[in-house]
């Protein structure tokens, strides 16, 4: 069963060691290939492409919460999706 990430500003699981044990690969998040969804990211392991974890995607409001709190990559998202709302008709 996949690692599941709630919290993507968690710090920590991108370099956590993981193993597959279907495979039993071992590495971190950089290692693996990426899946991206639109709620969620997939990282699959890149020997049997065993799902290993699961990576929420934050909504507004935790980006917000992330960038405020001074997380500097929650700033960057914050900055990239608010130029993308006041480009939007009706904004």
């Amino acid at each position: 069963m996949p690692d599941l990430i709630d919290d993507y500003f968690q710090p920590g699981w991108r370099t956590r060691t993981v193993e597959c044990a279907a495979c039993e690969w071992r590495g971190d998040s950089r290692d693996m290939s990426l899946q991206p969804h639109e709620d969620l990211s997939e990282y699959l392991c890149p020997r049997c492409e065993d799902i290993l974890l699961v990576v929420r995607h934050p909504d507004l409001a935790r980006v917000r919460e992330a960038a405020a709190a001074g997380h500097p990559e929650a700033i960057g998202q914050l900055a990239l999706l608010e130029e993308y709302l006041q480009g939007r008709p009706g904004s």
